[in-house]
């Protein structure tokens, strides 16, 4: 099987392939909301239903949330599993979108051509690049070049709570000898990315109580204790002037970079005055003495995503609150344990509670740092077709934010994974008026074919 056939095919058929995203697009599979139920479900169906028009063995296998779509297409060689989600995070606020989230559309803009639609970059638009790279295939040769399974979430946008016990008592038949993630992006707008270290995740909401009830601060202002006051301090304490996080031995486990991974970071020419400038920032907040990747690719952090306390309404109200409370998420890297940051984080955090005010934990979730080791041919073979598509080279580079699924391939099924994806910064996902470029999805679903035809042995 040769692999110029797919390619023009993929070039051909563009359009009727868009028309296919647009279709996915208008399903509004809101995990997060219950009310969106049925669309989840309706999600999972349209896609089992293409994936079979295909060849795929597909079906809709339920959880005790939203189903999971499984794929399993029987062809000679390696066996890949692929990996994406369905499901789309919620629209508010939706007074700042343009145009409905859910009628999706082909727009122009002064970059080029968008997809503009909720879930059109997260992740159907990238989930899409992998099928019709797989009907390319198909629609030239008749068959796929490999053994194929794929395997789409319904709950990754919130919280993933079916994932590892499905993936458990699916393990035989979800085992791969690779798992491809394309749930990223690329580096810049050009230079397509293989993701080799993932930061991990540690969520933790605080409520500080002191009075029973919100008193008034000329009666009380002086004399009673004010928790905003108290958590105020707690924040202020969670970082010194350098910007390093003070939380008792949280830096256990934390690699330095190496010298061959910073010197490959150093010629992507990153730009941080930019990067920062666009949100209109200039100053680069870490620790003092890192290089600018080395703060959002491999460096631990510490930060307040939210604060509630008092009156918050318009107008003024003069009152001491009853309760305070932050939401406070770490980004973790290398080893760290995240279990014990957590101890750790509360036993300090307790130590500056005063006597007559109590603190209560929830917490939101904790999963370690990920690092895929370039050892296995997948990588180096990956990295040659994808710098066959696009004008650079590809680059192996680190993700700031956490994909918990590629660690739960490695700890659950024992499998490597290689996340690759196509995105690009200004894609607004989680946001309003979301885009997946058209070059974006015309290009990754090329990239895919060639992958594809690097991964397997016999394709000239």
């Amino acid at each position: 099987m040769t692999l110029d056939p797919v390619l023009s095919r993929i070039d051909t058929d563009l359009d009727a392939a868009t028309d296919r995203l647009l279709d996915l697009l208008r399903i509004p599979s809101i995990s997060t909301d219950p009310a969106y139920k049925a669309d989840c479900d309706r999600a999972a169906d349209w896609l089992v239903a293409d994936l079979q028009s295909i060849g795929f063995d597909a079906s809709k296998r339920p959880t005790q949330g939203h189903p999971m779509v499984v794929a399993l297409y029987d062809g000679p060689g390696p066996h890949l599993l692929f990996y994406g989600h369905y499901d789309v995070q919620p629209v508010d606020p939706l007074d700042l979108w343009d145009n409905d989230p859910f009628a999706p559309a082909i727009e122009d803009t002064a970059k080029g051509k968008v997809i503009r639609g909720r879930g059109s970059s997260d992740d159907k638009g990238q989930l899409m690049t992998f099928v019709e790279a797989c009907r390319a295939w198909k629609t030239e040769h008749g068959s796929l070049p490999c053994k194929i399974t794929i395997f789409f979430e319904g709950e990754e946008e919130s919280g993933s709570p079916s994932l590892v016990p499905f993936m458990r008592d699916n393990a035989a038949e979800l085992t791969a000898d690779v798992a491809l993630i394309c749930d990223t992006g690329l580096y810049g707008d050009s230079t397509p990315a293989i993701i080799t270290q993932l930061r991990g995740l540690l969520g933790e909401e605080l409520t500080i109580t002191g009075p029973s009830l919100d008193l008034h601060s000329g009666m009380y202002g002086g004399l009673a204790m004010n928790p905003a006051r108290v958590l105020a301090k707690v924040i202020a304490s969670l970082h010194d002037d350098t910007g390093r996080i003070t939380v008792p031995d949280f830096y256990d486990g934390v690699p330095e970079l190496s010298n061959e991974l910073a010197a490959s970071w150093d010629d992507l020419k990153f730009d941080h005055a930019q990067f920062l400038g666009d949100v209109g920032l200039s100053i680069p907040a870490g620790e003092q003495g890192r290089r600018p990747l080395e703060m959002i690719w491999s460096r631990p952090t510490c930060e307040v995503n939210g604060m509630t306390s008092g009156y918050t309404g318009d107008g003024f109200k003069t009152v001491l609150p009853s309760k305070a409370s932050a939401k406070i998420s770490f980004r973790l890297v290398g080893t760290q344990d995240p279990l014990t940051i957590r101890k750790n984080f509360r036993a300090m955090v307790e130590s500056m509670i005063p006597a007559d005010c109590s603190v209560e934990w929830h917490d939101h979730g904790a999963s370690a740092a990920g690092q895929m080791s370039t050892d296995n041919p997948a990588f180096a073979k990956s990295a040659a077709a994808l710098t066959d598509e696009w004008p650079n080279a590809a680059a192996y580079v680190g993700c700031g934010g956490s994909i918990p699924i590629a660690g739960h391939f490695k700890t659950e099924l024992g499998m490597d994974a290689m996340l690759i994806g196509f995105g690009k910064d200004d894609d607004a996902i989680h946001s309003p008026n979301e885009k997946y470029d058209l070059s974006s999805f015309h290009k990754g679903t090329r990239s895919w074919a060639r992958i594809l035809a690097s991964l397997t042995d016999d394709v000239s």
